[in-house]
């Protein structure tokens, strides 16, 4: 894992000391003994609902349209009268399409832009700003925010899962602030888990081959109590390295291992109970030559308490834990040293739902997190001050408002104060009207913000220098302000007959304080700097989204995407940026797929993905680079000789020995490979 900006790599470090005396190598011991005693206890325990060949068959367009999603108003809905730009990813597309990770599963969404950097990062967002330090997209899993402080953005790496466990990828491209708070700018993820009662039984996979080089994983779910269900898993993976641009390996190779739980209740029609708990560690090789490590875990509690049809309140308490470390290559100023950063989080979220007559569902809540932030420096980067305490108040009210039985008004804010900007206020209105039971179209405005992050305010990159030279290369900005976003959208949704779903959405989006590198004084013997972050970029963007599903035949569906993404940013008028306002965008103008799921004879599917995604602009200081538009092919082939046992094999990166979707031009940026894995899975 790394976090790079004008030459400064933030990276991670070990957790639990008791995972690191027992290292994630010997989880493939423990998944074996959990195996042997699981089929033991077998005829004690057998699933409520045994699998089914039936599986193999593809969603219907109806199935499809009926699916409740929840982010876009915290409350269920059907996908056909979600009024947002929301794409789902469902159990069935990452199973049929042979996602070995989330990131893997998130491109399936056709509204993100997912570019791997190598072997262990990606750059992940929607409508734009795919950075480094990608800022503007919020990540939850069930419920979980995983997003760091240290820079707003996402560790993809340590963020796993048993991915036949997930339920489903709910994916919203624009501002969720109202709801869902600062950093759901350009858009929110909610990864969302199964129920247990959903995963009874046990679950094996295992498999070899290029990249991941082995992984296997194993899954046991049984009652506790009636009505209490419970299931524990554990997996480990083996990833091989990447190629730098002239073929040769990267030396990037990484090992992760994860475990968890999860434990549900429902003991009568009102209250529903749920905790979980994961805990993993990595390890993963840096090109410089370093090896990084990161190790974690989280605790996560839910109630749910129905108080009648149209009215439900929720309480949620989780407690998350992160340690990383990765090294930090000598420079010209400084040795090589490690940066480390140990963070824990509490948080606290309370939500009311309910109506009020017979035109008017309100939402409201409130919210509390805590995080407690310690870095240990590296010689050339470092946080002042190294430990930080932050609090976070927030609350949101939403009211949707009937105006006709098939045009609603929704209007809502959400309050949050924040400890470098105090209050911040992102409110929302959208109109919504059903003009058929199976057409809509929806408008939106909003504002949203990113707040300051401890690399906007709190970084330095000394140089070790005496005076009057500088004595850092990069600060963070003392007085550094929130991003803030107005964005305007327009959608259509549609289901055009029994074969046909399709969905469009169009905005434009005004960025003001945008974070910019500004110069130091110029002269002997500065030079320009330090660099100091400052909030003098501003801009636009502007674009539309295409999805569509077509159900050619009962046995074969097809799945098309199409991107437009217009970026204008720059110094606001007066202002300067070192960068010349390239150093936060990174984004292609275009990218479409094309998605094939045939349910061939003798219980066999045969899936292929190909994508196209455009010329990427990025930069290394103020020059800019490109990354060559490119074409990609992934397939999978899969064959289940009897019920609950699956044969498949999966291709990606077809088209190429390898090719680069991240990074500036030169000879250390690294290219992804072409990959084939060969997979088992058993459930009974």
């Amino acid at each position: 894992m790394s976090l790079k900006y004008a030459g400064a790599v933030v990276a991670r470090r070990p957790m639990l000391a008791l995972w690191e005396r027992t290292r994630c190598l010997r989880l493939p011991v423990v998944i074996c003994l959990a195996l042997g005693w699981v089929a033991q206890s077998r005829a004690q325990t057998q699933p409520d609902t045994p699998p089914s060949v039936n599986s193999l068959k593809n969603l219907s367009i109806e199935e499809l349209m009926d699916i409740e999603v929840t982010t876009v108003t915290r409350s269920p809905e059907k996908l056909l009268d979600a009024a947002s730009a929301i794409q789902v990813v469902t159990n069935e597309d990452i199973h049929r399409f042979g996602a070995s990770s989330i990131p893997e599963a998130l491109r399936l969404a056709d509204n993100l832009n997912v570019a791997q950097a190598n072997a262990h990062d990606w750059n992940i967002s929607a409508r734009g700003f795919n950075t480094d330090l990608a800022n503007k997209l919020l990540v939850m899993i069930d419920g979980r925010t995983v997003y760091t402080p240290l820079f707003s953005g996402v560790f993809w790496d340590a963020q796993d899962y048993l991915l036949e466990d997930i339920d489903r990828i709910e994916v919203i491209s624009g501002p969720g602030g109202t709801l869902w708070g600062a950093n759901a700018v350009n858009g929110v993820i909610n990864i969302l888990t199964k129920s247990a009662k959903d995963t009874q039984g046990l679950y094996w996979e295992g498999g070899v081959g290029t990249q991941p080089e082995d992984f296997t994983a194993v899954r046991y779910g049984g009652k506790l109590a009636p009505d209490v269900y419970f299931r524990v898993y554990g997996k480990y993976t083996d990833w091989s390295h990447e190629d730098l641009t002239n073929g040769s390996a990267a030396n990037d190779a990484w090992k992760q291992g994860q475990g968890g739980f999860r434990i549900d209740a429902d003991p009568g029609v009102d209250n529903k109970y749920t905790l979980s708990g994961d805990l993993y560690g990595a390890t993963e090789h840096d090109t410089t030559g370093g090896l990084g490590k990161s190790s974690g875990g989280n605790l996560l509690g839910r109630w749910t308490h129905t108080i009648s049809e149209d009215s439900d309140t929720s309480l949620q308490a989780y407690y998350d834990q992160t340690y990383l470390s990765s090294p930090k290559p000598a420079t010209a100023f400084a040795p090589a040293g490690n940066i480390t950063d140990h963070l824990d989080t509490y948080d606290l979220d309370f939500q009311h739902r309910f109506s009020l007559g017979e035109r008017n569902k309100i939402t409201w809540g409130l919210g509390y997190r805590f995080t407690d932030d310690t870095v240990g420096p590296a010689p050339t980067v470092t946080f002042l001050p190294l430990h930080e305490d932050q609090n976070l108040y927030s609350g949101f009210v939403q009211d949707e408002f009937k105006l006709r039985d098939n045009l609603f008004f929704t209007l809502g804010t959400k309050l949050e104060h924040n400890d470098f900007t105090g209050w911040e206020v992102e409110p929302s209105a959208r109109l919504q009207w059903n003009f058929t039971p199976k057409q809509m179209v929806w408008a939106a405005v909003s504002r949203a913000v990113r707040t300051p992050s401890r690399i906007d305010h709190d970084l330095e990159e000394p140089t070790g220098l005496p005076a009057p030279f500088p004595a850092s290369i990069l600060n963070g900005g003392a007085n550094f302000e929130s991003e803030t976003e107005i964005a305007y959208e327009l959608g259509y949704r549609a289901q055009l007959g029994p074969k046909l779903v399709t969905s469009l959405s169009f905005y434009y989006n005004e960025y003001n304080h945008v974070r910019s590198t500004t110069p130091g004084p110029a002269g002997f013997p500065s030079f320009g700097f330090p660099l100091v972050f400052n909030n003098n970029l501003e801009g636009e963007t502007h674009g539309f989204e295409f999805a569509a599903n077509y159900q050619m035949l009962d046995w074969w569906g097809l799945h098309a995407g199409y991107d437009l993404l217009k970026e204008n940013l720059g110094a606001a008028p007066g202002e300067v940026d070192f960068s010349n306002g390239l150093n936060e965008t990174a984004d292609p103008e275009q990218q479409w797929s094309l998605r094939s799921s045939m349910n061939l004879p003798q219980n066999t599917t045969f899936d292929t993905a190909l994508r196209w995604v455009d010329t990427l602009h990025n930069n290394n200081g103020p020059t800019p680079g490109t990354v060559p538009s490119y074409f990609e092919l992934d397939a999978r082939l899969g064959w289940r000789p009897v019920a609950g046992l699956e044969f498949s094999i999966v291709g990606q990166n077809l088209l190429h020995n390898h090719h680069p979707e991240y990074g500036f031009p030169g000879p250390t940026r690294e290219e992804i490979t072409r990959s084939v894995i060969a997979k088992v899975t058993w459930q009974f």
